[in-house]
């Protein structure tokens, strides 16, 4: 007879394991509270893709969770009715014999059904939101701003894109690429109105200047008022548009099209608009960057519904209170007292109330990780994950304080109960500038303080990021550590949810302090008694892969091991290649053409004479984020040098890697590296013993 597996039995967590994970994206309450519904994604290994459905959860446990849609391709970006008997979401079908090129607008019953494709716009849909009477939907789209009305848009579609056999991408924009994409040539974001029941779309902006921002990829950068005749939207005021420009606020009539202005200061920088329950109140985030372009998103008002030019105001009239980085989106409590928001603070990130009466922020909902929420009345839901789970579906009572939430899911619960994770632990160094740092241990399943483990330093990319209580897809730890290494993360000056100083301290000097606390960390792990010394490596990714190609040129050889660079920056010159090339310089405090000495100081190519530490390069061609010359160049200067280096290239992936194999085979490639370099560490130790025992005569 077979017995039950022990827990002590179970295998630690792998790459192959990450992509059986159900994955479970914001959720969205319909008005009533009773239901919610989000998005559940699933990975499919052999077919080499991912594909999301919708699903139904109730709030109140009177149903069990059911599918709502048939898994697509990407059914995502789900949103109710007003009614609350239906629910609007983006896809991609084929339907009635027509297949969409783009993703379009479908509706689906509540209660289950057929979904119906209601938007025919060839341009697509980028993303969308409800106006009141449930008739209409405003949506964005990316449009040629010289055409009129959607049948000429549909032909430039056709000639210009379906239709076009030319590969060539000519510009004069300055802002023309983010992240993995070209923006669509000749086109700009605009704001449409969509007839519901006729399927007749107009264009907000026609014959106007106007554009959304073109990083927004949400609908967090505009919303209807709760009366359906205003929609307040961001927009980037300057004549050029660049990424890193401040963003303004303005407000569009819907019948009359009259624009007029919220918030414009040039020494603000203004987001996430979102109407409170009357209509005359617009909650935003505004970060002062005539202080510091890295100020931190504060919460603001704007006085929208008299008749007298708008006003705004920081919602407490000055910049005091909890340290915090406004994350969006707003969300307004039914009664309009307050604000929700997320914002995270010491490797967490927690879902915050401010009331507007005034005091300090409080913590409603902790992390963790809150990745996603939603309110309605009285009824919150959250979706958040921790270091010892993927995201899971709570409901709260934003009247009831002290009540525990009501776990509402059970997506991989059955999958997890068959592994085993290993133990999470926080700890303080003391760091650059005499600071505490904070630093993160995963441990392998297998752990013995009585052993001696390998040391893996996992360093976080941003750098205004932070590794911390939350699982994570791309870098997980408990991955990470399945060969057997205690996994450290630390949140070196520069990171986020420690404070405005703390991001700020890094401009101008990048690499300098966050080396520091690095080398803390590892100080830290090298005095415990079961690191094993001889196995130290340093990872990290993007400007993680920055800070690992820097040590490469400023720590002896010999106290790490390994590294690996993924993604890294390796040349600041070759950098300003990226789509972010407006950011760097103030990151930099410099022009490469104006100081160049300031710049190179900063760069990993200005020391590479002196790098001789084993690294595994790992880059994506469409990563426009940090253009792969710079893994290009990092690992044929290796080779020139005759430092033992391999490379991993992806023709198509981009900053990230997303496509499940290519995923698992980042992690083999990595584990593989690390694990190598630290048997020749050890084989090279054992033979120093050897040699030292004959010399003295003894076996």
């Amino acid at each position: 007879m077979r017995q039950a597996a022990t827990s002590s039995s179970l295998p630690a967590l792998s790459a192959d394991d990450l992509w059986a994970l159900q994955r479970i994206g914001s959720p969205t309450l319909a008005p009533d509270g009773r239901r919610l519904v989000c998005t559940v994604t699933q990975g499919d290994m052999t077919a080499n893709k991912s594909a999301s459905q919708l699903w139904l959860v109730s709030t109140d446990a009177s149903f069990p969770p059911r599918a709502l849609t048939q898994c697509g391709e990407k059914d995502g970006a789900p949103a109710w009715s007003p009614s609350g008997g239906q629910v609007a979401f983006l896809a991609r079908r084929e339907q009635q014999g027509s297949k969409d090129l783009t993703p379009q607008l479908y509706l689906i019953n509540a209660d289950g059904g057929e979904a119906r494709r209601i938007s025919n716009f060839a341009p697509g849909v980028e993303s969308f939101k409800w106006l009141a009477d449930g008739r209409r939907i405003v949506f964005a789209a990316w449009v040629w701003p010289e055409l009129k009305g959607a049948a000429a848009q549909a032909r430039r579609y056709t000639t210009e894109v379906s239709e076009r056999k030319e590969s060539g991408y000519a510009t004069s924009e300055a802002y023309y690429r983010y992240w993995d994409d070209n923006l669509p040539m000749g086109r700009v974001l605009h704001l449409l109105l969509l007839d519901v029941g006729s399927g007749r779309i107009s264009d907000l902006f026609e014959g106007t200047a106007l554009e959304l921002p073109r990083d927004a990829s949400g609908n967090e950068v505009y919303d209807p008022s709760p009366d359906g005749r205003r929609i307040a939207f961001a927009h980037d005021p300057a004549d050029v548009q660049l990424l890193g420009n401040r963003q303004a606020l303005a407000e569009i009539e819907v019948a009359s099209r009259r624009v007029k202005s919220l918030a414009d200061d040039p020494a603000w920088d203004f987001g996430a608009p979102r109407y409170g329950p009357g209509g005359r109140t617009l909650a935003c985030t505004a970060a002062h960057i005539g202080r510091s372009h890295k100020a931190l998103a504060k919460l603001a008002l704007v006085d929208c519904g008299g008749r007298t030019q708008p006003g705004w105001r920081l919602l407490g009239d000055d910049e005091s209170g909890p340290d915090l980085h406004v994350d969006a989106p707003l969300r307004w409590t039914g009664d309009g007292a307050a604000l929700l928001f997320t914002a995270q603070q010491r490797g967490r990130c927690h879902l915050w109330r401010q009331p507007l009466a005034g005091g300090e922020a409080s913590v409603v909902a902790r992390g963790g990780w809150v990745q996603g929420f939603d309110v309605a009345g009285d009824r919150l839901v959250t979706a958040s994950d921790s270091a010892r789970h993927p995201v899971r579906l709570h409901a709260h009572r934003l009247s009831i304080n002290r009540e525990l939430p009501q776990r509402l899911d059970a997506f991989n619960d059955a999958l997890l109960a068959r592994r085993r994770l290993g133990e999470v632990r926080e700890v303080s160094v003391i760091g650059a500038l005499g600071e505490p740092v904070q630093m993160w241990l995963t441990l392998p399943v297998d752990f013995n303080p009585r052993r001696k483990h390998g040391l893996m330093q996992v360093i976080h990319g941003g750098p205004f990021a932070a590794a911390g209580d939350t699982f994570g897809y791309r870098w997980n730890p408990h991955v990470l550590s399945s060969r057997g290494h205690v996994v450290a993360q630390v949140n070196y000056h520069g990171s986020s949810g420690f404070g405005f100083e703390f991001r700020n301290s890094i401009m101008g000097r990048q690499g300098q302090l966050e080396l520091q606390d690095i080398e803390a960390g590892s100080d830290w792990l090298l005095a415990q008694p079961w690191a094993d010394a001889r196995r130290l490596s340093a990872t990290g990714g993007s400007y993680g892969g920055f800070m690992v190609a820097w040590m490469n040129g400023h720590i002896k050889p010999g106290r790490y091991r390994s590294y690996v660079c993924h993604a890294g920056v390796f040349d600041r010159v070759a950098t300003f290649s990226a789509d972010s090339y407006p950011e760097r310089p103030r990151d930099l405090g410099a022009l490469y053409w104006e100081d160049l000495p300031r710049v190179l100081a900063q760069s990993p190519a200005n020391f590479a004479q002196q790098m001789q530490t084993p690294t595994l390069v790992i880059h994506g061609a469409r990563d426009f984020r940090v253009p792969d010359c710079n893994g290009l160049a990092y690992y044929n200067t290796l080779k020139a040098r005759g430092v033992d280096a391999r490379l991993l290239w992806f023709p198509d992936e981009n900053h990230w890697v997303l496509k499940p194999q290519n995923s698992r085979l980042w992690y083999r490639e990595f584990l593989d590296w690390v694990v190598a370099q630290d048997a020749v560490a050890e084989k090279k130790a054992g033979a120093r013993t050897r040699r030292s025992a004959g010399s003295t005569g003894r076996l």
